[in-house]
């Protein structure tokens, strides 16, 4: 190799891991290299091994399409979305809500059992002030077991549905069966019941669903302020619509008709999913720099 090429190579490698900075920094906050420290390297007993499938699904970097896929399909409870929409302040402060979900996940997948208790803990008592109605005068409260098992099953099934298309390597059938019963230790301790713990019930789970669900008033302002004006500065917005249009072609093809979107660009499903596959595959190339 030449004293060019080699140089050309550390740029590169050098502008992947500012970049990949920059990503982790957005997702985990300014202080992410001292909450990585503390979620990956702390002392103490854990919950899952890395080889686990959960650990494998939620380290993965389709994650970032399938937050994004959870919070659409979630959105379409409309109990759900009332108390997100009341009690969040997603609008005013985006990127610190981000941040505390993909801290939440991390600390109860990779952290340790005292460290993911107390944070279950704490939401738990959150929780408690979550009450109120959604349009139709319906009341809700986030201590409902059904409620919190509606949540648990979109999100999963979005996770690994992302992870199917975008992950870095397929999960077997046995894998994700694996990921479905690891994945409802920490929602029977936020307070739901029969949690799916197979990828059939999870599938079977998320159709029982389709009576209730519905796009509220609620539902359509968060789909407008995550997909059409979603709070990026003008040079991350290329990215965005990359990872948007991935995590779209993840959804359903029902819950895209209830929520009025097309199946990708000029409509066509396997040209989102390849925008999905190149956006994931881009963060994933960024990221390994700062990893690796």
């Amino acid at each position: 190799m030449t004293t060019m090429t080699t140089t050309a190579s550390r740029t590169l490698t050098g502008v992947r891991r500012r970049v990949g900075l920059v990503v982790r920094s957005r997702i985990a906050g300014e202080d992410a290299a001292a909450r990585r420290q503390q979620i990956w390297e702390a002392e103490g007993e854990r919950w899952n091994s890395p080889g686990d499938a959960i650990c494998r699904v939620n380290g993965d970097a389709s994650m970032f399409a399938a937050g994004l896929t959870a919070l659409l399909l979630q959105s379409l409870h409309p109990l759900a979305m009332a108390g997100v929409a009341d009690h969040s302040d997603y609008r005013n402060d985006p990127w610190g809500r981000l941040q505390r979900t993909a801290g939440f996940i991390a600390t109860t997948t990779f952290g340790t059992i005292s460290d993911a208790t107390d944070l279950i803990r704490t939401i738990n008592h959150v929780h408690r002030s979550v009450v109120g109605v959604d349009f139709r005068g319906r009341p809700y409260d986030a201590r409902e077991t059904d409620l919190l098992r509606w949540v648990h099953v979109a999100e999963i099934w979005s996770f690994l549905e992302c992870h199917r298309l975008y992950g870095r390597q397929p999960l077997t059938v046995r894998a994700r069966d694996e990921y479905v019963r690891q994945s409802a230790r920490t929602r029977l301790m936020l307070g739901a019941r029969d949690v799916p713990r197979t990828a059939d019930e999870l599938d079977a789970a998320l159709h029982e669903y389709l009576p209730v669900l519905e796009p509220s008033p609620a539902t359509l302002d968060a789909r407008r302020f995550l997909l059409d004006e979603p709070p990026v500065g003008r040079i991350d917005t290329p990215a965005y619509l990359i990872l948007r249009y991935g995590a779209v072609a993840a959804l359903p093809g029902w819950a895209r008709r209830m929520l009025w979107l097309p199946d990708g660009p000029m409509n066509s499903l396997s040209a989102g999913i390849t925008l999905g596959r190149a956006g994931v595959g881009m963060l994933r190339w960024v990221l390994d720099a700062v990893d690796g």
